[in-house]
């Protein structure tokens, strides 16, 4: 039996934060770094309509999501914490990049139980449904959700999500941070 079910976002959380930068740059001929990505709303960081920055989304969003860099020791921390624990990955991606994302996390070789591409931003439902002992993500207002409906979040330290946290949610900096956090936890017996 397995210890606890882990619940880890993908963009952003296992991938660089920053993934969108250089191909909306590119496209809206902006010059954007990632200091000043403060904010979630890609739009809003870029100075560009909602409106375009979903028409780039939609025409790019198969290339951008296939090609995302994995955060530094994300697939070895992944790895070994899938030895003791189940491993969900859960998504608000749109439901049309189902194929796309169980590719991505074939390709690079990360182990997991099962992958939910939500199609929006609840994922306390979902957290519920898998019993949940913790979850990491990288959306502010995603941890806020899951930590209001009793979910201990590690929230992956961005530029975007730095704002007040409440006694559920934990600011972690890398994955050997997470991988501390919940060995630690395991070791000590303590339930989430």
């Amino acid at each position: 039996m397995k210890n606890l079910n882990i619940c880890i976002d993908i963009d952003g959380t296992i991938t660089d934060a920053y993934y969108w930068l250089d191909p909306c740059n590119k496209y809206f001929n902006t010059n954007v770094t990632k200091e000043q990505a403060t904010d979630y709303s890609i739009h809003k960081v870029l100075g560009v309509k909602d409106k375009d920055y979903k028409e780039f989304y939609e025409k790019y969003k198969f290339k951008l999501h296939s090609e995302q860099k994995l955060r530094k020791d994300a697939k070895w921390v992944i790895k070994k914490l899938s030895i003791l624990h189940n491993i969900y990955f859960v998504t608000a991606r749109d439901k049309s990049l189902t194929l796309t994302t169980h590719a991505y996390l074939k390709k690079h070789k990360l182990p997991y139980n099962n992958v939910f591409v939500l199609g929006n931003c609840d994922k306390s439902s979902k957290a519920k449904e898998l019993n949940c002992s913790i979850f990491i993500e990288d959306s502010y207002d995603n941890a806020l959700q899951l930590s209001n409906a009793g979910f201990k979040v590690l929230l992956v330290d961005t530029n975007y999500n730095r704002k007040p946290l409440n006694e559920n949610i934990v600011r972690i900096y890398d994955w050997i941070e997470i991988y501390r956090f919940i060995n630690e936890l395991t070791l000590q017996g303590i339930a989430i």
